[in-house]
């Protein structure tokens, strides 16, 4: 039974220290809407989505005003579209048209996001990966909600080189693209190694095929929460530090499951998971690296930051498990650049470099995430951030990925705004020594020796 004192706790964290619920997604399946002719397997993809959705945004809204919980976001994720269209699509201008088939039922039911148009090619692509992952520009050029990733490795299978290449190549393009609007489209593609199937989060977020019809996952963010919660024992040691973070983050997952709840409820449709994921914004009081700071660092990336970044990360997935039968994505933290201002404020002042960045993601949630870097950057150089941190991903058998930005006309100390959640960043440096050599090999990098476990 909920007390007085609890219901109280949790309007505090709602009023004063930016507890939310960052999105309710809703996952639907779209391997039914296959077929051969492009006309019908559109027609097929609208109709499903604008249907099994309809009442997602209303339901999202009726949740807010009779529980006071913010829900920041209401989202769709749909079966990779590599697999969805590969029958009937023969170019990477047909893939085009079911993105702009995606970005239209996104409208019609009133969604921020729709993410899927993705493809799963870490062992190796078929002409039709290969057609989608080519579309991406154009794609992500022309549409507003449509969100997209490729999945190049994992521990099991290695990495696809051929397709880490393609997608440096393919990520300058999509920043010349989008150029009038800061290359804004890149924000909306990631690549991953070890890619969950149940991630609730753009721009990432895709409907495994092992998952049901249709789904409800929700994402629970609460960085404000876990701050304020370790003003109160500064100083005291580290057992008191992970106690407070646990419970903290139990009591922001319960409120998750709340909502997952009630929304499986009204919609009929599955719970799948409760992704607890810190997810910062641009609002103050609402980041992870304040937290760093709060553990005892001066800035995000000092000496140490690794350190405290790997405790977070941990208490706040054993608060979580403790919280909900059901915890997936990627739960823990997140450190994108742009989206948090004590990261930001890190950057300016010198504090944290991209290398620093790679090492924090060694035991954070994802990895290279909302990083904005010069726009004369060489496709080759992308590919090799890219390759760093999906071998890093493979190697420890977590997810990792990389969400970086190539602003076309900017260069390094100059700002870069992209609005609303996705916040403003300074353009970082990238080391600029050549690893063309390297990327042109072609072929893939095995899997490691410990992923033979069979």
């Amino acid at each position: 039974m909920i007390n007085i004192f609890e219901v109280n706790e949790t309007n505090q964290m709602i009023e004063q220290e930016n507890l939310d619920v960052r999105t309710i997604t809703l996952g639907i399946s779209l391997l039914d809407c296959s077929s051969s002719n492009l006309d019908e397997v559109n027609e097929k993809i609208y109709k499903k989505i604008t249907s099994v959705a309809k009442n997602l945004v209303k339901t999202g809204q009726e949740i807010e005003q009779e529980y006071g919980i913010p829900i920041v976001n209401k989202r769709i994720s749909v079966t990779p579209i590599g697999l969805v269209g590969s029958a009937a699509c023969h170019s990477p201008e047909d893939y085009v048209t079911i993105a702009k088939t995606l970005d239209r039922a996104a409208k019609e039911v009133g969604v921020n996001f729709i993410g899927g148009y993705s493809a799963l090619v870490s062992k190796g692509m078929t002409t039709s990966d290969e057609y989608l992952i080519r579309s991406i520009p154009q794609a992500l050029s022309e549409t507003e909600f449509v969100c997209s990733s490729v999945n190049v490795g994992s521990t099991k299978t290695g990495i696809n080189m051929d397709a880490v290449k393609l997608i440096g190549e393919t990520i300058v393009e999509t920043a010349q693209r989008t150029k009038e609007k800061d290359s804004l489209g890149c924000a909306k593609f990631v690549v991953f190694c070890n890619a969950p199937d149940d991630n609730p989060f753009m721009a990432g977020a895709f409907h495994g095929v092992t998952e049901a019809d249709a789904v409800i996952n929700v994402g629970v963010s609460g960085p404000g929460v876990v701050k304020h919660a370790l003003e109160k024992v500064r100083g005291k040691e580290f057992g008191v530090l992970c106690e407070t973070i646990k419970k903290t983050a139990f009591k922001v997952t319960r409120v998750g499951q709340l909502v997952a709840q009630e929304a499986s409820k009204r919609l009929g449709i599955p719970f799948g998971i409760i992704d607890l994921s810190l997810a910062p914004t641009p609002a103050v009081g609402d980041s992870v690296a304040e937290i760093l700071q709060e553990i005892g660092l001066e800035r995000a990336g000092a000496p140490g930051t690794t350190a405290a970044l790997a405790l977070l990360n941990d208490q706040v997935k054993k608060g979580g498990v403790m919280a909900s039968s059901y915890v997936g994505g990627l739960s823990g933290a997140f450190i994108p650049v742009s989206e948090d201002q004590g990261m930001i404020d890190a950057v300016q002042e010198g504090a944290l470099s991209i290398e620093k960045l790679e090492a924090m993601t060694c035991v954070c949630s994802v990895g290279l995430d909302m990083i904005a870097i010069p726009g004369d950057t060489p496709a080759t150089t992308i590919s090799g951030l890219i390759a760093d941190e999906m071998a890093i991903g493979m190697v420890n058998q977590k997810t990792t990925a990389v969400r970086i930005i190539p602003v076309v006309g900017k260069g390094v100390g100059e700002m870069v705004e992209f609005g609303g959640l996705l916040g403003y960043a300074p353009i970082m440096p990238v080391n600029r020594f050549d690893c063309s050599s390297f990327i042109n090999r072609g072929g893939r990098i095995p899997a490691p020796i410990h992923s033979f476990k069979n």
